[in-house]
């Protein structure tokens, strides 16, 4: 029986596969040859659901990040489903805190490529916050931190 929304997938799972291939930060090979996994190197956990209409990647990298950010970046989260995303959001965001306690979350968000007035509201919803961009700009930076669930 399984409690809660996600259960533990790999990044070869062809369901995960397939709704990474659907969201806008997917990478295609120029070759054309199908893509067969999607998770970059380091430590990861990827999770669906039981209908397998989301997905959400946490990716720990096993050097530090050039971005100079640190912590547990949601690398992934797509949700097609008819599960609330901030509750999907909260539930990955637990998960992370069992297997990585204590450490800060974070992910970026593309706002020009996200189909809503109000890019992470979800993130928002579920007890994120906003703490910037990118170097670049392009990107909008979201972090929680274990003290801001207690």
């Amino acid at each position: 029986m399984i409690e809660g929304y996600w259960f533990p997938s790999n990044h070869a799972d062809p369901r995960a596969v397939a709704l990474y291939l659907r969201h806008y930060s997917a990478r295609r090979y120029r070759d054309g040859r199908p893509r067969r996994q999607f998770c970059p190197p380091g430590e990861k956990m990827v999770l669906l659901t039981q209908d397998c209409r989301a997905v959400w990647v946490w990716h720990r990298p096993l050097m530090p990040r050039p971005s100079g950010e640190s912590g547990v970046c949601c690398t992934l989260f797509r949700n097609e489903g008819p599960i609330l995303s901030s509750a999907l959001v909260a539930e990955a965001t637990a998960l992370a805190w069992a297997r990585w306690p204590g450490q800060r979350l974070f992910t970026y968000v593309a706002d020009a490529k996200v189909r809503s007035v109000n890019p992470g509201y979800c993130f928002k919803m579920a007890g994120w916050r906003r703490c910037g961009r990118n170097k670049d700009g392009r990107l909008t930076v979201l972090e929680t931190h274990p003290e801001v669930a207690a």
